[in-house]
């Protein structure tokens, strides 16, 4: 079959190194160099989308996906109920509830702690959060008392508070002439819930709707509305589409405005990262270089040969391009490979390192994850492939000029000394 000149010449040099064993070596230890460093980068940053993906989930667990809250405190919201049957009939809108948020003080014996006391309708919130999924059968329903409330894990256990148990939770507020006039309430723990998220775990408390109301007195900012969407991450585009609904004096907010500076921080680390681990790969791509560049001076009778009968300086630098190109894409497609098989299998793996290495990567009694969270991601999997195939390209290119500036007449004249 009819091949060009310099891919049959190209793929005969990078056969034909067996008898030559330290570059045969040195094209070994680039190839697996690349596909090191290629894989690496693709299970650290499937292993880091898992991670984005569990705090994410943690973080909206408790918290609806958007939310409509009066902006003064004088704002009238008696519109909210209308508004709320308005939002319902929307699409990708699964749920609305209407809910109360304070921020409080909870006292039980000599312990105190701040907490942000949310009041919700039993009814209603398993339509917008996964609240009833984390506590017990029934205890969600307990929230119809007024008198009863449910405590993150990590307040109760500040509070050294259990079912059952008896606390006050007070309310900050001044009269009309600037008097400092607190609002009481005793409330009956009803639950405790736990997400494994410290802004939930340690600081949110749950009451019923009516009681919250009570301690508002009347402040407007603390009403509102909680909306979940059927897709979280299309969350900002429902929100956009919603704020004409939304009339003067309220404000509509989804998570990603709520906790944004999480996520900047997870995509800055992910940048750098891969950055990084780019670099790695950048270095192993160069150790064809080297590898090349002795090559080509292994070559250079070939070379001049190749020139005498006829072939073009281009000619010669595709044959060792090709070589480059070969040597550099096959680690390539190994490294893709081996990080597409790591990503998918990364727990079965890292239960295995942790068995035979007697470590544990993520101590139980540290983190609330156990297991190294994994999602690949096709995009960043062909980015990763698109850079590293550039990489190889760059590193063959410079080599493969040389070899094509080589004097016919310079190469003969030094053989044959």
């Amino acid at each position: 079959m009819f091949q060009p000149l310099s891919l049959f010449v190209g793929l005969r040099y990078v056969r034909a190194r067996a008898q030559k064993f330290f570059v045969s070596f040195l094209t070994w230890i680039a190839a697996v160099g690349v596909g090191a460093g290629v894989a690496a980068l693709i299970v650290v940053l499937s292993v880091m989308n898992g991670f984005e993906n569990d705090i994410r989930d943690r973080l909206v667990a408790l918290s609806a996906h958007a939310r409509v809250q009066a902006l003064t405190a004088e704002t009238d919201v008696a519109p909210m109920a209308a508004l709320a049957a308005q939002i319902r009939r929307q699409p990708g809108v699964t749920g609305v509830a209407p809910f109360v948020q304070l921020e409080a003080i909870a006292v039980k014996g000599a312990e105190s702690e701040p907490l942000v006391l949310q009041g919700v309708d039993p009814d209603l919130e398993a339509s917008v959060s996964d609240l009833a999924s984390v506590l017990q059968v029934g205890t969600l329903r307990e929230l119809a008392q007024d008198d009863r409330i449910l405590l993150g894990a990590l307040l109760a256990d500040r509070l050294a508070a259990v079912a059952g148990d008896s606390l006050m939770v007070l309310v900050p507020s001044v009269d009309a002439a600037g008097v400092p006039e607190p609002r009481l309430r005793e409330f009956v723990v009803a639950g405790v819930f736990e997400v494994g998220a410290q802004e939930s775990d340690a600081a949110i408390a749950y009451t019923s709707l009516a009681a919250a109301r009570a301690m508002a007195g009347g402040d407007a900012r603390a009403a509102g509305l909680r909306i979940r969407y059927d897709d979280v991450l299309n969350a900002p585009q429902r929100t956009a589409a919603l704020r004409k609904l939304v009339p003067a004096g309220f404000e509509l907010r989804d998570w990603t405005q709520d906790h944004a500076n999480y996520f900047r921080a997870i995509r800055i680390e992910k940048t750098m990262m891969g950055l990084i681990l780019m670099l790695i790969v950048a270095i192993a791509a160069f150790n064809l270089v080297s590898m090349l560049v002795m090559v080509v001076n292994d070559k250079r009778t070939d070379i001049a040969i190749l020139r005498t009968l006829g072939a073009s300086a281009g000619t010669v630098q595709r044959i060792f391009l090709t070589q480059g190109l070969v040597i550099g894409w096959a680690g390539v497609a190994l490294g893709v490979l081996a990080g597409v098989l790591l990503s998918l299998n990364v727990t079965p793996v890292a239960n295995w390192l942790e068995r035979w290495l007697r470590f544990e990567f993520l101590d139980s009694s540290v983190y609330y994850l156990t297991e190294l969270p994994s999602e690949l991601q096709l995009s960043q999997v062909l980015l990763v492939a698109v850079l590293a195939l550039a990489l190889a390209l760059l590193a063959a290119w410079w080599p493969s000029r040389r070899a094509a500036r080589v004097a016919p007449a310079d190469a003969l004249r030094y053989e044959r000394l």
